[in-house]
């Protein structure tokens, strides 16, 4: 039944029902019209931006220690022999102390010349040559990294170039702290929405902004201590997301 005005007696349409309206929209959208900017947002508030974070702190399970071996030599063969026996002799300790062989790596080898001092009108002479072997080894046994480092010192290790803490497995202390960021991402989302008198919709999006296991050494060396003490610490697993929500009234 059509409505008339009183003044004009032109037609007024009665209000489509909201299914009716619905499928129209539906319709339109499949066949490549265009939809009333009106009619895309009428259940549509905007949308939010958020980036959760978490951080998952654990006990590290392995060390990775960074040493090698550094010597001197008249000539470059008695520098590089002088090392060889040096790091063999470090290696059969290290897999005599039980650390399996795939976890000793060879991570820089090198040998240069030292050269005299010289002025403008002088040749510079080659004055000894210095080798340098360094290893890296991968401690599955915290409790025997002091002991570790103490016997290859005196087997002929006089270079350390650090020790960090890891996890054997770091998957799912990783997964947990994603997890955490992203309950922390919705807890912020739902947060702000509300403030703003709206509710969270659909997701759009998710991108994860990195899981991060920053190494936290934690350890000292004193000449006077045998074993050396080292002290494993704590790690701090941590993983962002960025979650993008559609808005609704």
């Amino acid at each position: 039944m059509r409505k008339f005005s009183l003044f004009d007696l032109t037609p007024i349409p009665a209000p489509v029902p909201a299914p009716v309206l619905a499928l129209t929209l539906a319709l339109m959208l499949v066949l490549g019209l265009s939809v009333p900017a009106a009619a895309q947002q009428a259940d549509v508030a905007g949308q939010i931006t958020v980036t959760g974070e978490a951080s998952v702190n654990v006990v590290p399970d392995l060390a990775s220690v960074s040493l090698g071996v550094t010597t001197n030599g008249a000539t470059a063969s008695e520098a590089l022999s002088a090392n060889s026996a040096a790091v063999q002799a470090v290696m059969d300790r290290l897999t005599g102390a039980g650390i399996e062989a795939g976890d000793i790596q060879t991570s820089n080898l090198s040998l240069t010349p030292n050269y005299t001092a010289y002025d403008s009108n002088q040749v510079p002479q080659i004055q000894n040559y210095t080798a340098y072997n360094m290893v890296t080894i991968t401690l599955r046994r915290l409790d025997q990294t002091g002991a570790v480092l103490d016997a290859v010192v005196q087997d002929g290790a006089n270079t350390l170039n650090g020790l960090t803490f890891g996890l054997a497995q770091p998957r799912p202390v990783q997964d947990q702290a994603r997890l955490a960021a992203v309950a922390d991402a919705r807890a912020r989302a739902t947060l702000l929405a509300e403030a703003a008198g709206v509710h969270l919709g659909n997701i759009i999006s998710i991108s994860e902004g990195g899981a991060a296991e920053p190494p936290m050494p934690m350890y000292r060396m004193d000449a006077a201590a045998t074993p050396v003490p080292v002290a494993g610490g704590t790690l701090d697993i941590s993983a962002s997301v960025t979650i993008t929500w559609a808005l609704q009234p």
